[in-house]
């Protein structure tokens, strides 16, 4: 009772520790020097949101859904979806666009992610009729090509599926950007950079969320043995891309010898000097499937590093500071659920899932939407209108709610959809009928076989004497 109690002290002392310092920085400076309020006209905004509204859902909504059924071998269904999608971004490539309120035209990379979308989606269309038997083409044309629904030719389409999802929010996000001419000349490379960075955090939420979810990657990860010596602790992987990134990250974001230091060069550089650095000590102490800490170290100092940026405008600052306040809490709450809730192991003794571990992967969302938002031309446009950092942080973790929300909902869906049983060993609403058909047919043949060997009285013959 005494351990439990030291336990959730010890949680609840460091989520007060952090909201302390989330109220701090946020009372610190609170005379922004806003400046004068500037009138800003969009062109057709009605028309525009409910164009961007549509876009989400058709292009990144129902392509998720339609991945996870393919996933969960639902090809018909999936295919439905595939179709609807595939409409709407031909039908937008075409005829629709994004053009933003300085020259009335989209810019060139929204446009071409429409184009590459819509190739895709029409790809994986194809392919997916050819493999269900129902393209027209194929069956007049090439009657003899009959692809396997489970064969080689089905796993493209998953992976085409997935493909899809990424370029779908790649062209939700290019959206806004294309809108309101965002990322022009100086500013594109810290608009590449952010983005990637901000769906980098994201993507890391899924992945946690995987992990966390799944059960068959829990129990494969909980009791390690010699037919699973090949498992690994989520732990290592995470050293490994962290160290791989650390490396690229290192000696691109200045050209050594070549160009004088900047204080942007110091910051990314040292960052990616730790990030390697951790990384390598992460990948030691991890192997033999062993928790440790060190991932989420990395995500506290690469946090409190970004919440140090100084900016040009005081509403960017606090923005940055908020994102690096979300990600610290991510690295710390994520030491909190290995260390002191789940004892180094995969999951809890009992196999179900705390409340309290869905908190890092959240704070990962929050932290890669926040610093997808603090692009410094979005913070000019927010500062001209008159709004506060408040403001502009509650709908921006809005979003993160919502994204999240759309994570979770996927995942599910896909254990709903294939099944699982007490081993966690997913498949097992795919395999049930099969199983009972067996049974049936095993108890028939045995209750014939015992029919015919002993026979009921009506069939006995009478005794002759």
């Amino acid at each position: 009772m005494g351990l439990k109690l030291d336990k959730r002290i010890i949680v609840v002392c460091l989520i007060v520790s952090w909201l302390s310092i989330v109220n701090a920085e946020a009372d610190d400076d609170m005379d922004m020097d806003m400046g004068e309020k500037v009138e800003f006209h969009p062109v057709n905004p009605g028309s525009k949101t409910f164009h961007w509204i549509l876009s989400l859902f058709l292009l990144l909504i129902i392509p998720s859904i339609s991945a996870t059924l393919a996933l969960a071998n639902k090809l018909s269904w999936s295919l439905l979806l595939t179709i609807i999608s595939t409409g709407y971004s031909v039908f937008e490539t075409l005829f629709l666009q994004f053009p933003d309120n300085v020259d009335n035209h989209e810019n060139i990379t929204s446009r071409n992610s429409s184009w590459i979308l819509s190739i895709l989606l029409g790809s994986c269309l194809f392919l997916g009729t050819v493999i269900n038997g129902s393209n027209l083409v194929i069956n007049r044309f090439y009657p003899h090509i009959k692809l396997n629904e489970y064969g080689i030719s089905y796993k493209i389409f998953k992976v085409l599926s997935f493909i899809i999802v990424i370029v779908g929010w790649v062209r939700v996000c290019m959206a806004p950007v294309a809108l309101f001419g965002f990322c022009y000349g100086r500013h594109t490379g810290q608009c590449i950079a952010h983005g990637i960075m901000g769906s980098a955090f994201i993507l890391y939420s899924f992945v946690l969320s995987l992990v966390l979810l799944i059960p068959w990657i829990r129990k494969h990860q909980l009791y390690p043995n010699a037919e699973r010596s090949s498992f690994k602790s989520q732990e290592f992987w995470d050293s490994i891309v962290m160290c791989t990134w650390g490396i690229v990250n290192t000696f691109t974001e200045h050209r050594w010898g070549r160009e004088a230091w900047s204080m942007g060069d110091y910051q990314h550089t040292s960052m990616g000097i730790i990030w390697w650095a951790g990384g390598l000590l992460g990948i030691f102490l991890a192997r033999k499937n062993n928790r440790t800490f060190i991932p989420s170290l990395l995500l506290i100092f690469t946090g409190y590093s970004m919440s140090q940026h100084a900016q040009h405008l005081e509403i960017s600052t606090k923005v940055h500071s908020v994102f690096g306040l979300a990600l610290m809490g991510a690295g710390a709450f994520r030491i909190v659920e290995i260390s002191f809730l789940l004892k180094d192991k995969a999951c809890a003794t009992d196999g179900k899932i705390l409340s309290f571990q869905y908190f890092p992967p959240f704070c990962l969302t929050l932290s890669g939407i926040l610093f997808m938002s603090a692009t410094e031309e979005q913070l000019i446009l927010v500062h001209d209108l008159g709004a506060d950092h408040s403001a502009y942080i509650l709908v921006v973790s809005s979003a993160a709610f919502m994204i999240y929300l759309w994570i979770i909902s996927l995942i599910t869906l896909y254990l709903r959809l294939v099944g699982y049983d007490e081993d966690g060993e997913l498949g097992f609403n795919s395999r049930s009928n099969e199983y009972v058909n067996v049974r049936d047919a095993e108890e028939f043949e045995l209750g014939s076989l015992s029919d015919e060997e002993n026979p009921t009285p009506d069939e006995v013959p009478p005794h002759q004497d």
